[in-house]
């Protein structure tokens, strides 16, 4: 094992986060501490972030980044222009600009006394990455809640590695995604297993939240074994599911085999 803007106040322990909403279904994490600083993850957008900001009298004191897709760092300029001493973290691995410290899975980066260790998650893109300590994870569009990201740069045996990776994790890992993507993915996930009750129940609490405009994230690592199909390769049911795509039924085969349905789900 791996040793409302529409803003939402997560009552967690440890550091406090908060989601800002952005473009359509972006989230961009607020990390904050006691004494008005905070760290912001995967700004993809300026102008929400910098509302946050204002609004709740914070002082920017880091940007952390996950890959080099334009809705993650779009904003990451225009924050730097506010903000000149904001320290800027990302993948070693990917083409992200401004960074002041480039970081490798392995490495440790330090967030108001907290240590988050950097996990290499390619697949996505090649050289995306994952934060996690304090009980919270984030992963930007590696994994989400009833889904993962598309596999775009790397291959489909890196996204299951990555995948695989994360699920290693404590359970009650909090699982912290850059988009709101969980109604769209249940309905493929009920698409890949209609009798799974507990994604029917799940899907019940995903409707009444996104209902009252509240986000579905986080997740925790527990509830995506549940649920989530790409989790879920070596499952029975799951397997029955893809058996007319694929006559592998390895793990890795059944992952492609869903992955390549949901792309055109």
């Amino acid at each position: 094992m791996l040793t409302e803007t529409n803003i939402a106040r997560l009552s967690i322990t440890g550091l406090t986060i908060e989601t800002i909403t952005a473009f359509n279904d972006n989230y961009i994490w607020s990390i904050q501490n006691h004494d008005q600083r905070c760290v912001l993850v995967d700004p993809g957008e300026a102008a929400p972030a910098l509302s946050h900001l204002q609004q709740h009298n914070l002082e920017l004191d880091t940007i952390i980044l996950t890959h080099h897709h334009a809705d993650h760092v779009g904003g990451v300029a225009e924050l730097l222009r506010h903000y000149p001493k904001t320290k800027v973290i990302g993948p070693a691995n990917d083409p992200v600009m401004m960074l002041t410290q480039s970081v490798h899975g392995g490495d440790r980066i330090d967030i108001f006394g907290e240590t988050f260790l950097v996990i290499d998650v390619p697949g996505h893109t090649a050289g995306h990455i994952a934060y996690v300590g304090d009980g919270k994870l984030f992963c930007g569009d590696v994994l989400f809640s009833a889904g993962c990201g598309r596999v775009f740069e790397g291959t489909y045996q890196q996204m299951y590695d990555s995948l695989q990776k994360l699920a290693s994790l404590p359970q009650e890992t909090q699982v912290y995604c850059a988009h709101e993507y969980t109604s769209a993915n249940l309905s493929f996930a009920l698409a890949v297993e209609p009798e799974n009750d507990l994604l029917h129940q799940y899907r019940d609490e995903v409707n009444r939240l996104r209902a009252q405009d509240k986000p579905t994230i986080p997740t925790t690592l527990r509830q995506e074994k549940w649920i989530n199909p790409f989790l879920r390769c070596q499952e029975p049911n799951v397997m029955k599911a893809v058996s007319a795509r694929t006559d592998d039924l390895s793990a890795l085969s059944v992952f492609t085999a869903l992955r390549d349905w949901k792309n055109d789900f």
